[in-house]
């Protein structure tokens, strides 16, 4: 029977081990925590924790101390033993072993000497003692019974240690200690794995959008992915920066993962988005490419053409001009419907006097021979949008940023909807969609908006254009630097730490990798 003294300092003991219980986040470490404690608080030499999962036992944690064998929890080493299951092959109960009877009957079973002892069978007890030459004496097995009064595994310990550590029965302080800690262990477990299993159904939600996206749209599809791991790549630079502006950023891993779900969730907003606008490989794409169109009232021209000439209307010569221009004409407006960086004043006047060609509708109008819709559209100077479709994609962030900011995140994840509503903003406040300039940013949403520029620069997968090489995208990175568009220190550690490079080396095709002059970038952007 131990003193008034040490009960005292054993419940002292039991009260702070269910406070440093109730503060453990990672489930592995607080597994091995309970198994630690109970040992330490009854002077066990050896024990062992188990999870019970379909009606099976899990080694968890395996510790005895005096054979030095430490496996499972925070070890990185495998309990190599199978489970133990409740029940026999033939559906009766397995209550001849003490620790599934333990759980099956839902009471503490405590044992003096497994060698003696009777119902139980230790058979594999005692060949372990024999290959090692270890001698497993006193038993105590307690279920695991969390506030619901479910039962969700079982901790055992064996062979209780005197003051002079020779081996002794568990004492009934013993018991009701391993008890109370059991109670408070469960709990604890109960509560961690309920985090983790929300954890795992908030980060599925979040995969399950971005599967939306990607189902809806390809092309957005493999952005969603490339983005977030970019963006990590450049944060984990820029928190390693030991100088320069940058070196006191620093990132715990609560940070980093607040970082990467506002990286996952950047363009959420796009679910709204209509898919032939973010699909639109051509500047006469709607539901289908109506450059098709175009091509049959070239036929019907080149058909009046024969008609005229048949008719002596049309000298040969004047046939054979009229349909070699309608064939240059054809395959200028082909040119024109794939969007370019850039359209140059003589191909929007030639546009607009093709425009003006006149031909007859099936119904027998005489009509323009462009409509001011597809006049608009191959008008456009760069890529394939119009100024009215641009605004529909634009209109995502404003989208990504209500959804965002309409949940209520935690506190570790607070500054989501800021990191992810910020990819679209510039330095010198001229981005959208409130105008943000770079004091008024996070260095997180910088990096971001780093990360989105450069993944859409390279991108192979866009329907309108080809993946930039790395020394053009890099170039046109540059000059965003020295246009107040992204943000200086950042891209100098993206460009120096060569994040740019292990990005490539895992995205991006083969033949986009080519040299990158990195001190003319840096005169270029104005950092040198």
């Amino acid at each position: 029977m131990a003193s008034n003294s040490v009960l005292r300092e054993r419940l002292e003991r039991l009260n702070a081990i269910g406070i440093a219980l109730s503060g453990e986040t990672d489930i592995n470490a607080l597994m091995e925590h309970i198994l630690v404690a109970a040992k330490s608080l009854v002077h066990a030499d050896a024990g062992t924790l188990y999870r019970l999962q379909d009606d099976q036992l899990h080694f968890e944690i395996v510790m005895t101390d005096r054979l030095g064998v430490a496996l499972g929890g925070t070890t990185g080493k495998a309990v190599p033993l199978p489970p133990v299951p409740l029940y026999h092959s033939d559906g009766t109960p397995n209550r001849n072993n003490v620790v599934a009877c333990s759980v099956l009957e839902g009471r503490t079973i405590n044992i003096a000497d497994a060698y003696e002892a009777q119902g139980y069978d230790f058979s594999g007890t005692r060949r372990f003692d024999a290959a090692n030459s270890y001698r497993s004496q006193s038993f105590l097995t307690v279920p695991l019974k969390n506030h619901e009064r479910e039962i969700i595994g079982a901790l055992q310990l064996i062979n209780a240690l005197d003051s002079k550590g020779e081996t002794r029965e568990f004492d009934a302080e013993d018991q009701h200690l391993v008890e109370s800690l059991a109670s408070q262990a469960a709990i604890a477990l109960t509560n961690r794995a309920l985090i983790e299993s929300l954890q795992t159904l908030f980060e599925s939600f979040i995969k399950l959008i971005n599967l939306a996206i990607d189902d809806k749209s390809p092309y957005t599809g493999g952005h969603c992915q490339r983005v977030p791991a970019l963006t990590m790549l450049l944060a984990d630079a820029a928190a390693a920066t030991t100088s320069g502006p940058l070196r006191d950023f620093q990132l715990n891993e609560t940070e980093r993962y607040e970082l990467q779900i506002a990286g996952l969730l950047h363009d959420c907003g796009k679910v709204t988005t209509p898919v032939h606008v973010v699909d639109k490989a051509t500047k006469l794409q709607t539901l289908y490419d109506r450059i098709g169109l175009i091509e049959t009232r070239f036929e019907v021209l080149k058909r009046d053409a024969e008609i005229a000439h048949l008719r002596g209307e049309l000298t040969h010569e004047a046939h054979v001009q009229l349909l070699a221009q309608y064939a240059d004409d054809l395959a200028f407006l082909r040119r024109c419907n794939v969007g370019g960086e850039f359209m140059r004043d003589e191909d929007l006047a030639r546009l607009h006097h093709i425009a003006g060609y006149r031909w007859r509708t099936p119904q027998g109008v005489d009509e323009p021979f462009l409509s001011n819709d597809e006049l608009q559209n191959l008008a456009i100077r760069k890529g394939t949008l119009t100024d009215s479709e641009r605004q529909i994609i634009n209109h995502h962030i404003e989208v990504t940023i209500q959804m965002l900011e309409s949940l209520p995140w935690p506190k570790h994840l607070r500054n989501v909807p800021e990191y992810a509503g910020g990819h679209h903003e510039r330095m010198d406040g001229k981005g959208y969609p409130r105008g943000l300039t770079r004091e008024q940013m996070s260095i997180q949403a910088r990096i971001m908006g780093i990360a989105d520029v450069f993944e859409a620069l390279t991108a192979r997968d866009r329907p309108y254009k080809h993946g930039m090489k790395l020394s053009q995208a890099m170039t046109i990175m540059a000059r965003m630097v020295a246009e107040q568009h992204i943000d200086p220190d950042l891209f100098e550690v993206f460009l120096c730490e060569k994040v740019w490079l292990r990005y490539a080396e895992s995205y991006l095709e083969t033949q986009q990798i080519d040299a990158v002059d990195e001190e003319a970038l840096r005169k270029l952007a104005g950092l040198a």
